[in-house]
């Protein structure tokens, strides 16, 4: 059985640090788990989005992305921080799910923005929101600032720690689902 990993970037500007360090989440937890990955941002669900009072009202590619984000095995999600939390129109798509959508489904949290005084938006803003629809939210959340990219890349060595730190939290899921299920019958 193929896993997958997707990756949800709150933001809609291209490049931009938040989905590079999405991708380069989502490329390392491939690797790691030998799992096909894809990194979505809000631009690919387009103008409908923004729109949208419910699933039913989002455009087809908007749709199969949303499709995509709610199949897949596990989830790396991000978002910049802006004024103190994530994006407007990631918390917009987010209130779209059904508040089920997400139950028991692991996801690496991450955030990025300009310093340090941000880096709490993970514990504060993104788990709660990821809590409420009972998300098995990965205990290491990744903070990136700008210091911490070079050349739009993740560079820091204490970032490249904090992502495979992570990434390792996977493990339990990705190795409980590969196993196949045995039944034992008693007489």
């Amino acid at each position: 059985m193929t896993r997958t990993i997707i990756g949800l970037s709150g933001n809609l500007d291209r490049p931009s640090k938040t989905r590079t360090l999405v991708q380069t989440a989502v490329a390392t937890v491939a690797s790691r788990f030998e799992a096909v990955g894809a990194v979505f941002d809000l631009a690919d669900f387009g103008p409908s989005l923004g729109t949208a009072r419910r699933v039913g009202d989002l455009e087809p590619p908007a749709r199969a992305a949303l499709d995509a984000v709610l199949a897949a095995d596990a989830l790396v999600v991000a978002s910049p921080v802006y004024k103190g939390s994530y994006t407007g129109l990631f918390k917009h798509l987010i209130d779209l799910l059904d508040p089920q959508a997400l139950l028991g489904k692991p996801v690496l949290l991450a955030a990025t923005g300009g310093g340090d005084r941000h880096a709490l938006v993970i514990e504060h803003q993104l788990r709660p929101l990821f809590g409420f629809f009972e998300a098995q939210t990965l205990p290491t959340g990744v903070y990136a600032a700008d210091r911490d990219f070079a050349e739009g890349q993740p560079a820091s060595a204490a970032l490249h720690d904090r992502l495979a730190r992570a990434v390792d939290q996977f493990s339990p899921f990705f190795e409980r689902r590969a196993q196949p299920e045995v039944f034992v019958l008693s007489a």
